[in-house]
């Protein structure tokens, strides 16, 4: 999806690529024999492309497998025939990669997204029953006390069954996060970045973390 900071694309390439749903059905059903009856798909986006997820949730559903399942999806592209195809064929619990509840923020990881379809999807997941554990990024370019604020509220108010929030955004080589920290002088131009290095923006990671860390005291189904 071309946000700022992920290697994904760089790594795996930008084409989907769509394993025949027959033959996932086979697969599971094989593990099914063997004692298996709970299943995690690890697609960074199980919902892209719609048209293929809903295929595969009827042919889970048409399998008649007693399977409960998880997924991470995309917060945009979403309808609420997914939602209840997936919750029909055995989804309980959807880890959304939200990132942020500020526009500002999500504009700039260059998300195709905003709050008003984060809060749609959250709203069908947990219509159809579907647990679901939200995603916060803190630090990244354009970050202000302002808008961590503004995203802890969004979040609390969407009643999270769980939210993992990380203070720090990895660099990773090729992205326009790269980019961005070379051109600011957060990391060094020859820098390989094989060493592992976190943009935080104009050193906010203190004030960051005893502002969440306060947050989630009166909240145990937040984790830092």
């Amino acid at each position: 999806m071309g946000c700022s900071y992920c290697s994904t694309p760089l790594i795996e390439g930008k084409i989907t690529r769509k394993r025949d749903t027959n033959q996932i059905i086979e697969a599971m059903t094989a593990y099914v024999s063997a004692g298996f009856d709970h299943f995690f798909f690890v697609d960074n986006t199980f919902n892209l492309p719609s048209r293929y997820s809903k295929d595969l949730c009827d042919k889970i559903i048409q399998s008649k497998l007693d399977i409960a399942w998880r997924g991470i999806l995309y917060p945009g592209k979403v309808d609420k025939e997914l939602i209840e195809k997936m919750a029909d064929s055995g989804c309980v619990e959807v880890s959304l990669g939200l990132e942020s509840g500020s526009n500002i923020i999500l504009k700039k990881m260059n998300k195709q997204y905003r709050t008003k379809d984060i809060r749609h999807v959250s709203a069908l997941l947990k219509e159809c029953g579907i647990r679901r554990m939200g995603f916060l990024l803190f630090g990244g370019p354009g970050e202000t006390r302002e808008t961590v604020q503004e995203s802890l509220e969004f979040v609390d108010s969407l009643a999270l069954e769980m939210v993992k929030v990380t203070v720090g955004l990895r660099i990773y080589p090729g992205t326009e996060l790269a980019a961005h920290a070379r051109q600011n002088g957060n990391i060094p131009s020859d820098d390989s970045l094989l060493f592992p290095k976190f943009y935080i923006e104009n050193g906010m990671e203190e004030w960051i973390r005893k502002t969440v860390e306060a947050w989630m005291k009166d909240r145990p189904n937040w984790i830092l």
